[in-house]
């Protein structure tokens, strides 16, 4: 959709949620797959790249960009490291002065400033996004933290408002600050989320542990309403032990995307005491040497709320493929 077009919206309807653009969106996972639908149902176009062809609405990154109309916008949500910075230098390549392109994947910050500057070399604007609602966001809506100039953030918030939940936009959405500052706090998000669900998962444990609580899963789910540690991350965990009892279809191997290791490494650059986060990291260390029920709990979370795969006990099927 035309700028032109996209400003007459504007002014037309004086709400941000009522304009319509046309989007790009690479990468159709388990996130991204669901992300395309949400914005369609609010009412933008949506142009889908995948290597998958059961699932892409294009054959290349360079059709693509043929099929959008300039100035575009390109939302990239692919696995941090390499995938993600082969596709933003073939990006530089194929879109033109003008053209924004937003990273929502779990993306290192220090990356931001490289691809930024890629981009900036060739006109493209840039934004880096962390995206926070796992294979839950479809329906709830995601939680969204975004880096980069004013200007950026202001072309591309018809599609944030799309994606973050229903409410007041500063409920689910922030400009945390210039490129960078998004996947940072993405970083730190995923940091708290390790020390939360270590938490939830030792309390668990000790539940089990003691033959005077008869119903482990009830306690649980009695912590849901109206507690002082009730909360989503609960909630599924509650879920999680309805579905598998004991967890005993799952190891207690708990794997860890990098997000964990990266605050950490930020609380020592910063001499931040960070003690629950280290800790709940190199408890999932721990996890892949031995079975325990706290890490079996924790593994159920991530495949709860991200869809993050889990190891199955042994005779069982893996479940999951987290990306």
């Amino acid at each position: 959709m035309s700028r032109k077009r996209n400003q007459y919206c504007r002014k037309k309807s004086h709400e941000w949620t009522e304009i319509t653009m046309q989007i790009g969106l690479v990468g159709l996972g388990k996130m991204g797959f669901n992300m395309r639908e949400r914005l369609r149902a609010h009412g933008h176009e949506v142009v889908g790249y995948d290597p998958r062809p059961e699932v892409t609405d294009v054959a290349s990154l360079a059709e693509l960009a043929q099929r959008l109309e300039s100035p575009r916008v390109v939302w990239v949500m692919v696995p941090a490291g390499k995938i993600t910075q082969d596709t933003v230098t073939e990006l530089s390549s194929v879109l033109e002065t003008g053209d924004l392109v937003i990273d929502g994947g779990n993306s290192r910050y220090t990356d931001d400033k490289i691809h930024g500057e890629l981009l900036g070399s060739r006109g493209i604007g840039y934004l880096d996004c962390g995206v926070s609602g796992g294979v839950w966001g479809l329906e709830n809506g995601y939680g969204l933290m975004v880096g980069g100039s004013d200007a950026d953030v202001e072309r591309a918030l018809p599609v944030f408002d799309a994606l973050r939940p229903e409410g007041e936009r500063a409920d689910g959405f922030v400009h945390a600050g210039p490129v960078g500052a998004g996947h940072y706090a993405k970083m730190v998000h995923n940091g708290i989320e390790y020390g939360l669900m270590q938490a939830y998962a030792e309390g668990y444990e000790l539940l089990e542990a003691e033959d005077l609580v008869t119903d482990v899963h009830g306690v649980l789910r009695a912590w849901t309403k109206g507690t002082v540690v009730r909360s989503w991350l609960l909630e599924l965990l509650v879920k999680a032990l309805g579905e598998d009892p004991d967890f005993a279809e799952i190891s207690g191997y708990t794997d860890d995307s990098g997000e964990g290791r990266w605050t950490v490494l930020e609380a020592i650059d910063h001499a931040v005491p960070a003690p629950v986060i280290s800790a709940a990291l190199f408890a999932r260390f721990a996890s892949r040497q031995d079975d325990s029920p706290a890490m079996k709990a924790v593994s159920a979370l991530r495949n709860q709320f991200g869809g993050h795969a889990v190891k199955k006990a042994a005779g069982e099927a893996e479940a999951g493929s987290g990306t």
